[in-house]
């Protein structure tokens, strides 16, 4: 026995019978088959005929996605794009999916094709190794073109960027950000813009952050010069986030001739982030690119408002698929992993905190079906007042609200990993990375705070009498379930106090109101999700799961913005408390900021 002891401690440790310490690597099955919430949603939403085929559509894209876009998008998050200075350009390789990823079957009317498309997005997303950026600005620079009529030469561009087929398919880059940066386009554009006598106008500037700059084409802000140099000033709309856009005419390129020699355009540098590296993002010298005049002159802010509402709602719908992914992973490793000698499935903390996750998960996920399906009626002219209204509320509100859900969740579910979770090779970190960036891309959580208020004033208070109706009328089929009963009640009373808060904030100026966008934003966010929860809950042939979902959502607070009001949160003293808080031990401390 002794000699066995002394030549087990002398084998290597890989030989040793200490293999069940190894921690076994989840595996996810089809992303669509394991999605309960989805496939019940479409079950309710979708006649039996339609649903019937959207079915087998979608299991035969899960099944696309994990044996061939999986590997592809794992390929693109080792092999990042790098810059050759000699060639003075830049080569990446995204997985292309083509075909079938956003062809909607043919029973499908157009309405609902919008929502199916942000169904295989969703499932797309968390697989597509960043090449749901150049999906999403590609998207937004049709909806922009479709907008203006399609003028001239743009029809051609036009039918690249909706095209299914792989070799006339065009991807579109977003370059409006410049040296000073942020959402303040207008204050931040140095970018010129001179006529030629054929019509065209060639850009001189330098683009700071330009996604997707491997790009076919790229729209791009700039300000017009006269024939004697002075830019001229053409006021605009306002920007979200923003001050005015004055001067700022909107701009279509194409990145390369058609012999692919670039369009006098030198990239200075490619962007180091903390994620979304499978993705070129550089900075950008134009110097003389060619591009086309497409909106009214110093009317390019107003022409791209189309297009932040696309480019918002697949920020939404790459939020949910993340937490949806992280979910997926955590879930299975707890079927896998022991510790303490159970399985962590059969730690009650451990499933608590999952079973937290997705919660928000299927509040988040419900929000961006809402939103998909409300547009679809926009753009089919198929919208009621009421729900052109709730859109153009909900979109800012479900970008700020699911961004900062899924970084949140994407961090649970790394810890929910252990140690394991920190390691680069489980793939867990770059996901954890990427959801990162969700509360920041196309808008910041505050910008889009404010931008909500705008919303509400534009509409004269008829914005939020659509949301507070619509929450009345999405929990009314629930009020008399005695297991809804208590959601049902907490949704209605925080939907009162968002109305009272309203109602006594209008008296009290706008240092208030801006003061508590944050939180109001929330606020709209968690009731009408809490709405959504119900309402599912409430359908015929609802599971436990559902009813549960429900009834947790609406046990937090759902009306922070009421709490923050009695508190004293959003008056003038409170500011300059903030100010000092912050700033106490600086070298500003005292000064005059």
């Amino acid at each position: 026995q002794e000699k066995q002891l002394l030549d087990a401690q002398e084998m290597p440790l890989a030989s040793r019978e200490t293999e069940t310490l190894c921690h076994e690597e989840p595996e996810t099955g089809n992303p669509y088959l394991e999605d309960a919430l989805l496939r019940s949603y479409l079950k309710a939403h979708l006649p039996p005929q339609v649903l019937e085929e959207v079915n087998r559509d979608l299991e035969r894209f899960g099944h696309r996605l994990l044996t061939q876009v999986k590997p592809l998008g794992w390929e693109c998050e080792l092999s990042p794009p790098v810059l050759r200075q000699y060639a003075v350009w830049l080569y990446c390789v995204p997985p292309c999916l083509t075909q079938d990823a956003f062809d909607p079957p043919a029973c499908l009317s157009l309405s609902p094709s919008r929502l199916y498309q942000a169904v295989k997005l969703y499932l797309f997303s968390s697989f597509s190794g960043g090449f749901n950026c150049p999906l999403a600005m590609t998207d937004g620079a049709a909806k922009v073109i479709e907008s203006l009529g399609m003028p001239g030469p743009l029809k051609t561009a036009f039918g690249h960027l909706t095209s299914r087929d792989p070799e006339r398919f065009w991807t579109s880059g977003q370059w409006m950000t410049e040296r000073r940066g942020g959402s303040d386009v207008a204050g931040g554009t140095e970018t010129v813009a001179r006529k030629q006598p054929d019509g065209t106008y060639l850009l001189h500037g330098f683009k700071w952050f330009t996604s997707a700059a491997d790009s076919d084409v790229a729209l791009t802000l700039a300000r017009i010069a006269d024939a004697e140099g002075q830019v001229k000033q053409v006021c605009g709309v306002v920007q979200p986030g923003g001050t005015a856009g004055v001067g700022l005419s909107l701009f279509f390129l194409r990145v390369r001739d058609e012999a692919g020699k670039l369009n006098n355009i030198q990239v200075q540098r490619l962007k180091d982030k903390l994620g979304t590296r499978q993705m070129a993002t550089a900075e950008l010298w134009l110097q003389g690119a060619k591009a086309e005049l497409i909106s009214a002159e110093g009317r390019g802010v107003s022409a791209i408002a189309g297009m932040l509402n696309v480019t918002r709602i697949h920020n939404v719908i790459g939020a949910v698929a993340s937490m949806r992914r992280m979910l997926s992973l955590s879930r299975e490793y707890a079927r896998r992993r022991v510790a303490f000698g159970r399985l962590l499935k059969d730690h009650p903390l451990h499933m608590q905190t999952l079973a937290r996750m997705e919660v928000q998960t299927r509040g988040a996920c419900l929000l961006l079906l809402e939103i998909a399906r409300l547009l679809g009626l926009a753009e089919t002219k198929l919208a009621s007042e009421q729900d052109q209204l709730l859109l153009r509320l909900l979109v800012p509100v479900a970008k700020l609200y699911t961004g900062k859900q899924a970084s949140a969740v994407a961090l649970e579910a790394m810890e929910s990993f252990g140690g394991q979770g920190y390691m680069e090779d489980t793939g867990l970190p770059a996901l954890v990375r990427d959801s990162l960036v969700l509360s920041i891309w196309e808008g910041t959580t505050n910008v889009l705070a404010l931008d909500v208020l705008r919303s509400l004033s534009k509409s004269r208070g008829q914005g939020l009498a659509a949301f507070l109706s619509t929450v009345q009328k999405k929990t009314e089929k629930a009020s008399s379930s005695p297991e809804l009963e208590a959601a049902v009640q907490q949704t209605r009373e925080a939907a009162g106090s968002l109305s009272r808060f309203t109602q006594a904030a209008a008296s009290r100026g706008a240092l208030t109101m801006e003061l508590a966008a944050r939180d109001f934003s929330y606020s709209l966010a968690r009731i009408y999700s809490g709405a959504l929860l119900i309402e599912h809950a409430a359908r015929p042939g609802a599971s436990p799961a559902d009813i549960s979902a429900a009834q947790r959502w609406c046990q937090q607070e759902l009306c922070p913005v009421a709490t923050g009001l009695e508190s004293s949160s959003y008056e003038a003293r409170e500011a300059l408390l903030d100010t000092a808080l912050v700033y106490e031990g600086s070298p500003a401390h005292g000064s005059r900021l």
